[in-house]
């Protein structure tokens, strides 16, 4: 077994060294050799194996007693942030019907409290849910869905104990406050209630957490009479369900990364045989609202970019182009009110809000920055005075704002209050467009402080995802400023494969163009340096999940660049990952990734960068590697197989710490305190593992 040794002299622990299984097997006339295979527990999700768990016990403890000397900056890291959180925090209480709905955080408390009040009654609180109180006694707790039924007498909701994201759905008598029903427990995603609250749709995954049904319950009536009414049969697709704005229809969706296909169920009668709106066409998505007596649709058929087009109630198959695509406007989501369409885009880069008046006349709402991030807030009425939107920039903390679409004012309801004292006015923050190797530009956004000297020798965090056309938006963070406030510089690379600059940018970086993510992220890290922002080796990069495989990409390519790096719940193990069809997502991921199964094109390239797979007998920065235990996205043996194989490669002596969380899956420690433990850790490696500005 891998255990941990002791010196003799000084009974510290050394670094775990995990033992080699010879482990091969041949594709496409390529012998590729595992010896950590081993770490995949045989019966997971269980994980049983008493060598796997001493081996990620071990690195637990490793990191545990190399991280101890840098406990006092840890502690001070973490009460500076816990400081800049407003204990007693609020939500701005939005409007459902007849009730006022917020969540609030009890001074100290990890977890929100949910209440409601009748508009009229101001002061007759009602506690809906107490996340605190259902998550005693568990490691780990994280509150699913919230929806309440069109009376208002129950509530459905979910929560996860172990970090499996596999939710326990309940039904909530809001008068007793009891629990009346317990549903399923391998719930994920909405719930849709009956319009007469008599019924409910749901969803559940199945043994390799890939939902794959839908199904109808009936309040009251004993679980095994529940009726599916739609089961998914391709194992890369996922189903959902959501109700329009108007709330006369649920619309079951069932997709994968390039396709989507909806159903459609009258609120009035949910046992209704699901009725299909178009059928799927692959590489065409397509998204629905219902509103003004006709269905909105957003759909790529015509142009990358997105169309908004529209149908009537009898033939919604039928598409009416409203809104032409565009190369300069990409559409990215609507909702659709009795008065208005509002309209999520984005424009060279930037986040858009657009309201499309009865009569097709667009109106796009104005912010104060240049650079920042916008987007809806809580609208769950169909005829609202206002529109509620969230607006924030690297510099402005999140702000809530209404919206009046008749003065066009946007009035402020709530900004994030920072109590340990926040001044904007010492930070300033800057979009660049720094070049690839093939000529492109990709954006870039920097935030420091205004004595940040660009001298050449700063230090800087880089961050990076690059996947799934995702955009990661300017954004404000309190944690965060432990770094500003101690020198360093921050920058997000908008890298190809998200979709900051349209549907195109993010088709530019996956499949056979994967390479270029990489390559984007190096390179704007090269164009960091000269706009003498840093300087090789003073960079300190952080991404999670498949952030995380460009951690493990760019530190097999460039280590020479990096100070540190941070992986959190790294996507590294890929080719293994998408050979193995039995796991979670695989099939779902083909699109994104390729299917090395069936294309040797796909498994040669991935084999060109799967980051586990590259691993070189070359120096290395010092790194940070965290997992979950139970995480169902990217499974706790990646991390610990790529740290193994670091570990008994890398010729430097540069600290490697593994860190798997043995109670918790992706998204690491729940409540909003441990997360910040988390935080704080990574930039206290950080910190203590970037050398010394000349």
């Amino acid at each position: 077994m891998s255990r941990p040794s002791f010196n003799s002299e000084d009974s510290t622990i050394a670094a775990p060294v995990a033992k080699q299984h010879p482990y091969q097997f041949e594709r496409y006339g390529q012998i590729i050799h595992d010896n950590y295979a081993w770490l995949k527990d045989p019966h997971y999700p269980t994980v049983d194996n008493p060598e796997i768990l001493d081996y990620l016990k071990a690195e637990n403890a490793f990191f545990e007693q190399q991280m101890a000397p840098h406990a006092p900056l840890t502690k001070s890291l973490f009460a500076e942030m816990k400081a800049r959180l407003q204990e007693d925090e609020q939500a701005v209480p939005w409007q459902d019907g007849d009730y006022l709905y917020w969540w609030s955080f009890r001074p100290g408390g990890q977890y929100r409290a949910w209440y409601r009040q009748l508009r009229d009654q101001e002061g007759n609180d009602q506690l809906l849910i107490d996340e605190a109180a259902e998550a005693e006694g568990h490691e780990y707790f994280r509150m699913g869905t919230l929806a309440i039924s069109p009376d208002g007498n129950l509530a459905a909701w979910s929560c996860d104990t172990n970090g499996a994201e596999r939710f326990t759905l309940k039904i909530r008598d809001l008068e007793s406050g009891q629990d009346i029903e317990t549903i399923t427990e391998v719930m994920n995603g909405r719930v849709v209630w009956s319009a007469d609250s008599k019924a409910l749709l749901y969803t559940e995954v199945n043994e390799n957490w890939r939902s794959y049904r839908a199904l109808r319950h009936i309040i009251g009536q004993d679980i095994a009479t529940d009726r599916e009414i739609y089961r998914e049969q391709d194992d890369g697709f996922r189903i959902s369900l959501s109700r329009s704005q108007d709330r006369q229809w649920v619309f079951l969706e069932t997709g994968n990364h390039q396709t989507s296909e909806v159903y459609l169920i009258p609120t009035d009668d949910i046992d209704a045989t699901p009725d299909i709106v178009s059928p799927r066409k692959t590489g065409r998505l397509y998204s629905m609202d219902s509103g003004q007596d006709k269905f909105w649709i957003l759909t790529n058929d015509e142009h990358v970019n997105f169309r908004l087009a529209s149908a009537s109630f009898e033939d919604p198959g039928n598409w009416q182009t409203e809104i032409a695509g565009s190369d300069q406007l990409y559409l990215t989501g609507l909702h659709a009110f009795s008065r208005h369409l509002l309209l999520s885009a984005r424009k060279a880069g930037l986040d858009q809000i657009i309201l499309r008046n009865t009569d097709g006349k667009l109106e796009f709402i104005a912010f104060p920055e240049a650079s920042y991030s916008v987007g809806l807030d809580h609208n769950p009425s169909y005829d609202p005075v206002c529109y509620r939107l969230r607006y924030e920039s690297m510099v402005t903390p999140p702000t809530i704002y209404d919206y009046d679409p008749d003065s066009r004012q946007l009035h402020t309801l709530k900004i994030q209050e920072v109590p340990s004292g926040y001044d904007a006015d010492a930070y300033t923050s800057e979009r660049l467009m720094l070049p690839a190797r093939d000529g492109v530009l990709v954006p870039t956004t920097v935030v420091y402080r205004k004595d940040f000297k660009k001298d050449g020798q700063g230090k800087l965090l880089l961050y990076g995802y690059g996947a799934y056309g995702i955009s990661i938006a300017p954004y404000f963070s309190t944690s965060r400023l432990s770094l500003l406030d101690r020198g360093f510089a921050y920058a997000i690379a908008h890298i190809r494969g998200g979709d900051d600059l349209g549907y195109q940018w993010y088709l530019d970086g996956k499949l056979e163009k994967r390479w270029n993510s990489f390559h984007d992220f190096t390179d704007v890290a090269k164009g960091l340096i000269a706009h003498k922002f840093t300087v090789a080796g003073n960079i300190a990069i952080h991404g999670g999940s498949a952030g995380g495989e460009l951690m493990g990409v760019v530190s097999n390519t460039d280590p020479e660049l990096w100070g540190t790096v941070v992986a959190e719940v790294p996507f590294v193990d890929v080719l293994n990952t998408m050979l193995d069809e039995s796991l979670p997502l695989t099939p779902g991921e083909w699109p994104e990734w390729g299917n090395p199964i069936t294309d040797e094109k796909a498994f040669s390239l991935i084999l060109s960068y799967s980051p586990y797979d590259n691993v070189k007998a070359q120096a290395y920065p010092p790194m940070l590697i965290t997992g979950g235990l139970n995480d169902p996205r990217v499974t706790y043996w990646e991390p610990a197989k790529w740290t193994a194989r670091l570990r008994a490669t890398k010729s430097d002596d540069n600290e490697l710490l593994c860190k798997i969380n043995m109670g918790a899956g992706h998204g690491g420690k729940s409540g909003r305190y441990a997360r910040l433990e988390e935080t704080a850790e990574a930039y206290s490696f950080i910190l203590t593992h970037i050398k010394p500005s000349s």
